[in-house]
């Protein structure tokens, strides 16, 4: 019978551009955003000082972009970072041009000898900005901010010292980041909650246990695995939200030590869904109702009641209804007022080390080779775009190279689909510009385009084209204010070479960075679920995952599952680059699914032997890891996925678990080895 033909699929790379991801709109950040740049501008306008205003409104505009979802101390963390970041690049660029003006050349001389050294020094910035933004978002948008106000302090001639021009910079990101830290509108207040302080950990807390029963309801059905990455995402959140540095002399309040107890509670429920996912087994929908109720109890403050769970028949049943229990303690605790004490088994210590001890890590990110590769492709664009917008322009020659800046981010999509949505965005934000420019007339027409712009630009954030759009619109409106009237087309111009360089730049063999970054970000996944298995078949059994610091298998789970939740999302979007690095990338996307499988059978494996399951040999415990941990050092020598060759270990015998494990781990190095 012949087959049915199938239908041609359009690439990754061609069709990533087209994808409109659906997600809620941040009425809240938008209204943020319409108090921001445009009333900054307006008093800057109104006050005889528009230069004054233009830098307060760029600082809103760029601390508007890093506004989005979450708790208000995460708030001020991802806006707070990436501003001093950028008041510090509009200080290093204003006083590299006052030094190149004082030599006689600089940003307004442009092509002249004396401000050629413009170049190696704006691309020594971006060699620091690339390599600070491997270590991870909030780095990413501090780095980006320090390299693209660089070059905007050095080529955009406003009025005023260095210093001034990044004071009023911090001024207006400052006033975004004060707007951010305000509570919401007032709600009905709770009498079990006076305060509202905590509200946004709350609701991330809350979301964690939603996201278990989810998971909990997806148990032997379709959609499991994608249940379980949404839990991750919610748990990496919520630890994010809680565990965030303090003040040292700040101790936390007695709330504060309440929600976090109700976090901690999560932990055992956690390894309980997991276990179930592992299992296979459908249950019936009361069984996700317990996780549902503790949600609702974190959210509002009233008592969780009675907590239903499944009768206690499999290890993963058994260790969901001691979950329960313990959780519903731990809430009582809450409840009555007795969860604020460090001695009772509600409270944990004042200090809680980070499970995914992501401090210690975070310099050897910046330093390590995909670090330095990055950092290496940044100084090169940047270098490259500054050289040839100095020869193009005499004035305002800063947009080629910060079209280059935000083009070379790698966490903003792939690179083609990047280079597409600017070239896109910014025509359309050029044209209508000029449509606005020809129709309009007076002084404060731009003022109030950059008001809305401003108020648009959280919306916009979910796709880099209508970002760009925005973007174009708000800065040709302050390029007005700042005496530039004729600086729409020549972006447009600028805006494809800036394009052009990176793609080109991207693509050279010495400077692409995607498959390095992949690599070590899938070796660092293997090597903590390497941990994390070593430590469940050779560490004692029952660790008590409720009160007290958090022990040794809660901190290595976290890794492990925070890891693989980085890798993928380093896969995903490499696998939508221009061939052959997208073909390259892909191919780590089954190792990633594979380890996160050998992940959920290590946690399944240790509920088990919690629950009385006969504890594997020596021999067997070191023969898993230790092919894990060769599979790890394999990828971290950015070795491809098909080369993968190790020692495949021998199925254990009475173990269902650590079975599981052997079989991933016999698909990922012995067909490859034989081959």
């Amino acid at each position: 019978m012949p087959h049915a033909p199938t239908r041609p699929t359009i690439p990754a790379w061609l069709a990533h551009p087209l994808r409109w991801p659906r997600i809620p709109v941040p009425w809240v950040a938008t209204l943020r955003g319409a108090a921001g740049a445009g009333p900054l501008l307006a008093a800057g306008v109104a006050s005889g000082h528009p230069a004054l205003g233009v830098l307060a409104a760029l600082g809103a505009l760029m601390a508007g972009a890093n506004d989005g979802r979450g708790t208000r101390r995460l708030g001020v963390l991802r806006l707070g970072g990436p501003a001093l970041g950028g008041a510090l690049g509009l200080l290093l660029g204003g006083l590299l041009a006052d030094a190149g003006a004082g030599g006689g050349g600089g940003a307004s001389s442009g092509g002249s000898a004396d401000g050629w050294w413009l170049v190696p020094a704006l691309a020594a910035v971006g060699l620091v900005s690339g390599t600070i933004s491997a270590i991870g978002p909030v780095a990413s948008a501090t780095g980006t901010q320090l390299l693209v106000t660089s070059l905007v302090g050095a080529g955009m001639p406003l009025p005023g010292a260095a210093w001034f021009k990044a004071l009023a910079f911090l001024a207006g990101a400052s006033w975004i980041t004060g707007l951010r830290t305000l509570p919401r509108w007032p709600r009905r207040r709770h009498a079990l909650h006076p305060c509202r302080a905590l509200d946004g950990e709350r609701q991330v807390v809350a979301a964690a246990y939603n996201a278990i029963a989810d998971l909990i309801a997806s148990a032997g059905r379709p959609g499991g695995r994608s249940a379980r990455r949404q839990l991750t995402e919610a748990m990496d959140n919520a630890h994010d939200a809680l565990h965030i540095r303090r003040l040292p002399w700040r101790r936390p309040s007695a709330a504060e030590r309440r929600v976090r107890a109700q976090m901690a509670a999560t932990s055992a429920l956690c390894e309980a869904s997991v276990t179930l996912l592992w299992e296979g087994a459908a249950l019936p929908d009361r069984a996700s109702h317990g996780p549902r109720r503790l949600a609702e109890a974190t959210r509002t403050g009233r008592p969780c009641g009675r907590l239903p769970a499944p009768a206690p028949g499999t290890a993963g049943q058994r260790a969901l209804d001691s979950g329960l229990l313990d959780a519903a303690i731990v809430f009582d605790s809450a409840h009555s007022g007795g969860g604020g004490s460090n001695n009772n088994n509600g409270g944990l210590p004042e200090d809680i080390e980070l499970p995914h001890g992501w401090q210690g890590r975070a310099w050897r990110r910046a330093l390590d080779p995909a670090g330095w590769e990055y950092g290496a492709r940044v100084a090169v664009c940047t270098g490259a775009s500054v050289a040839i917008a100095m020869l193009l322009h005499q004035h305002y020659w800063f947009w080629l190279p910060v079209t280059a800046a935000f083009l070379v981010k790698p966490d903003l999509g792939p690179l083609f689909s990047r280079a597409v949505s600017r070239f896109v965005g910014t025509a359309a934000g050029v044209l209508l510009f000029a449509g606005l420019a020809s129709q309009l007339t007076g002084a404060w027409w731009p003022v109030l385009v950059a008001g809305s712009c401003g108020a648009l630009m959280p919306v916009a954030t979910r796709h880099f084209a209508l970002q760009t759009a925005v973007v174009t619109v708000l800065v040709l409106s302050v390029a007005l204010l700042g005496g530039d009237p004729t600086a729409a087309w020549p972006r447009l111009v600028d805006t494809l070479l800036g394009c052009a360089i990176v793609v080109v730049a991207g693509h050279l063999p010495l400077l692409r960075a995607t498959p390095s970054r992949v690599a070590l970000r899938v070796a660092a996944a293997v090597s903590c679920s390497s941990a994390y298995l070593d430590h469940v078949l050779r560490a004692d059994p029952g660790p008590d995952m409720i009160t007290g610091t958090p022990d040794e298998r809660f901190r290595l789970r976290r890794a492990a599952y925070r890891a693989l939740a980085e890798a993928r999302r380093a896969v995903e979007p490499a696998a939508a680059e221009l061939p052959p690095v997208g073909a390259q990338a892909a191919r780590w996307a089954p190792v990633v699914t594979a380890v996160e499988r050998i992940v959920d059978a290590t946690t399944a494996c240790a509920v088990r032997l919690d629950h009385g399951a006969l504890r594997p040999s020596q021999r067997t415990a070191a023969e898993l890891t230790g092919a894990l941990a060769v599979l790890a050092a394999a990828i971290a020598t950015r070795r491809p996925p098909d080369e993968l060759a190790g020692a495949a270990p021998a199925a254990p015998d009475g173990c269902a678990t650590l079975a599981d494990v052997a079989l991933e781990l016999r698909e990922l190095t012995a067909p490859r080895a034989a081959a």
